[in-house]
């Protein structure tokens, strides 16, 4: 038949009369099932190959076989033999539809149909009226661009005979491009594109299969043993020993078992909660290793964060308002990450399990067998028991010292309501040491083993001895014994408050409690008399510093009423021997009606204990700018503090400098009537005092009227400003109940 045969004219009403084309490219099946093409319509782009090889059949039977048949001139007959003329299924009724119903009826077509919807396509696409003779000799060259854009794949002859499914692929192609472009039967065909689709870029881990497991275990490895390392980890950094983690931490085992039989959600919950109170336990670890270090006990979670800013100025003293804000930056960076890591490293560990149920269930029931064996047996290796349970102790201890502390503070608060000498009169307080000049000096980490530690002792053994027989030839007498410190490596204020009130001051809280009451002190017990001038030189203290009404001080003079223009040397903010100069300029040196009792701090022998200020002659102190020179040429704190032998020897050093400044002191300006009561306020930090050493301080009074000293006869002391090691050792806070007693005070009648 022609195909350049007039289309019908179609009307909505009345269906135009079936034509010879029509019956070429109308199937049974679009009569029959008309609904059940849409198989063709999901079939995937990439069959489009198999479609024009399918339009390239030697049947002629797709579109472009139709117009090879036409530019030579034949008709194009029907070559499908199983096709019905079904006469009552016009062409027109299609093109009168609109192009939403066309294209439907298209997707509709069973797939075993494709070429008679092929057909139908390219018939409808080619208009009768508009077919002419330059159409058909395009029609080889459009097959051989055909050729040339479809990739290469196997083409299956379509014979008379074929059946549905040999074409299947042709029909979905076609049928999913005129879906695609939403079009009318009389819309342009989809054309193959011009390349295939560029595959989706493989992942780092598709690439690298083995590399990303080897990283995956060794995450997994990591996470494992931090968790392992935070439940076993000490409290003291000289317990870092391999043997402390060669064991089983019990709380691994149960948090394993627990996360194994949870349920996703839950199980995710659990493990960032416990991620999370692990990383604040290791912080809590990380700050009682630092206190155990410095001030030889455990952090403290009620009292001790006041500390932190003390630690601060501290910071800023000895490096500088840059280097104490890098370090407090530091700092805080560190916890986040502590925090943030030991999460992820209970998360993955979780995850792990959970994707290995089986086999992270028998491991956990060997090792928790194994724990439960070797902790039946006391099984140890080189010193802690293999079966662990360092957290769940620790957090035991840690409630029990906030419920200690809590109930301390309620208990002290009584306890420093009594007082032995609170009521007694003032003509009944130290009558034995009337018109003397007392001085209580306070020697910064003047501690035991600076007397009695190998790596200082020989410095400061010469030291004490030279300056006892300095006063021994100025016509001074000496005894001297051992104090145990309420405090250790630092919090100086809470040994000079034990001292003077005779209460155990050990935390800032009981410091507070008595610091804001009524207290006696040994200091206000001077200044109850009326017959003493009280007054305080406190270079340590840089602000105001309202405690000094409650220690009985009619004066307080403090770094910045010193008159000092000197360099600081470290957190001193000035030498000892400028201080005693300063007091004696200020105060001891002027004319008085009163003898004077002065509290003075020395503060040269702080930590980092470099640079260390030198002797000058005493009338060349002047307002203390001599030291730029002094403080230029010492020795720098890093290269020292963190040194741990030369930290020693200039430790020692430091302790000679401050006892040559304060027994020069009383050798050049002290009387007749001069006494002086000096102690350390606590031994140095463990790094240099050692980790079990002692509390122990050393204590002396000096005097040059004898009878003073014979008052203390029955106390035992060693004679000199050397304690022996036999010499007695008594706590801090008895010391002024035994003074006041012994140098005539009464205690009040109940």
């Amino acid at each position: 038949m022609d195909r350049t045969t007039p289309e019908p004219e179609v009307t909505p009403e009345v269906p135009p009369a079936d034509t010879p084309e029509d019956i070429q490219h109308s199937t049974p099946a679009e009569d029959a099932a008309p609904g059940k093409g849409n198989a063709a319509e999901h079939a995937v782009s990439s069959k489009r190959a198999d479609a024009v090889a399918a339009e390239e059949g030697p049947a002629g039977e797709t579109s472009v076989g139709e117009g090879a048949a036409a530019s030579e001139g034949e008709p194009v007959a029907d070559t499908d033999k199983d096709t019905d003329t079904a006469s009552d299924k016009a062409p027109g009724a299609e093109e009168a539809a609109p192009s939403e119903e066309a294209s439907a009826g298209e997707k509709n077509t069973p797939s075993g149909e494709a070429p008679e919807a092929e057909e139908s396509t390219a018939a409808e696409e080619t208009p009768a009226a508009e077919v002419t003779s330059a159409e058909e000799q395009t029609t080889a060259a459009e097959k051989a661009q055909a050729e040339e854009q479809t990739p290469s794949v196997e083409k299956a002859p379509a014979a008379e005979g074929s059946t549905a499914s040999d074409l299947d692929t042709s029909a979905s192609d076609l049928d999913n491009s005129a879906s695609d472009q939403d079009t009318s039967v009389g819309d342009q065909p989809a054309e193959t594109p011009d390349e295939p689709a560029a595959p989706a870029p493989r992942k780092w881990r598709d690439r690298h299969a083995v590399a990303a497991r080897n990283v995956g275990w060794a995450v997994t490895g990591l996470s494992l043993l931090l968790v392992c390392f935070a439940l076993l980890m000490p409290t003291s950094a000289d317990n870092f020993t391999p043997g402390v983690f060669l064991r089983i931490p019990v709380e691994a085992v149960l948090g394993a078992a627990v996360l194994i039989v949870l349920p996703r959600r839950p199980r995710i919950v659990v493990a960032i909660v416990s991620g999370a109170v692990l990383g604040v336990l290791t912080v809590l670890n990380l700050l009682d290793v630092g206190f155990n270090m410095f001030l030889g006990r455990g952090f403290n979670v009620v009292l001790d964060w006041v500390l932190f800013d003390d630690a601060q100025a501290y910071l800023k003293d000895t490096m500088g308002n840059g280097g104490a804000i890098g370090a407090v930056i530091a700092v805080v960076v560190l916890v986040l990450i502590v925090l943030v890591v030991m999460t992820l490293a209970v998360l993955r560990v979780s995850n792990v399990m959970t994707r290995n149920r089986d086999a992270a269930t028998r491991v956990t029931l060997v090792v928790g067998t194994a724990w439960v064996t070797c902790a039946a047996l006391g099984l140890q290796l080189s010193g802690p028991g293999i079966a662990a349970r360092n957290t769940v102790a620790r957090v035991e201890d840690r409630v029990n010292r906030v419920q200690a502390t809590l109930k301390d503070e309620a208990a002290f608060a009584k306890e420093a309501k009594k007082d032995a000498f609170g009521g007694t009169p003032g003509d009944q307080l130290l009558t034995d040491l009337r018109g003397k000049d007392v001085m209580i000096a306070f020697i910064e980490s003047y501690g035991r083993s600076a007397i009695e530690d190998e790596a200082t002792a020989a410095g400061v053994d010469a030291t004490l001895t030279a300056k006892n027989e300095a006063l021994t030839k100025a016509g001074y007498s000496a005894k001297s014994g051992w104090l145990t410190s309420a405090t250790y490596g630092g919090s100086s204020w809470l040994g000079h408050s034990t001292f003077l009130s005779g209460l155990w001051i050990n935390n800032q809280n009981r410091y507070r409690t008595v610091t804001a009451g009524e207290h006696l002190t040994l200091t206000g017990a001077f200044q109850r008399t009326g017959a003493w001038r009280t007054v305080g030189v406190m270079p340590g203290v840089q602000k105001n510093w309202p405690e000094g009404k409650f220690y009985g001080l009619d004066s307080v003079y403090d770094s910045r009423e010193l008159g000092y223009e000197g360099p600081k040397f470290s957190w001193s903010t000035m030498p000892d021997q400028y201080a005693l100069s300063a007091f004696e300029r200020l105060e001891h040196g002027k004319k008085r009606d009163k003898p004077l009792m002065s509290e003075i701090i020395l503060t040269s022998s702080h930590q980092p204990w470099a640079p260390i200020p030198k002797m000058i002659p005493w009338d060349q102190v002047g307002d203390g700018s001599v030291y730029e020179g002094i403080e230029k040429a010492g020795k720098d704190p890093a290269d020292v503090f963190y040194d741990s032998k030369k930290v020693k020897e200039e430790y020692g050093k430091s302790i000679q400098y401050s006892v040559n400044a304060l027994i020069d002191y009383v050798v050049k300006y002290g009387s007749k009537n001069t006494v002086l009561v000096f102690l350390g306020d606590h031994q140095p930090l463990a790094s240099v005092s050692g980790s079990n050493a002692s509390r122990d301080v050393p204590v002396s009074i000096v005097a040059h009227d004898k009878s003073v000293l014979d008052k203390i006869d029955d106390w035992g002391w060693t004679d000199g400003i050397k304690p022996d090691t036999s010499a007695p050792v008594w706590r801090m806070d008895s010391f002024r109940d035994r003074f006041l007693t012994a140098y005539g005070s009464t205690p009040a009648k109940r």
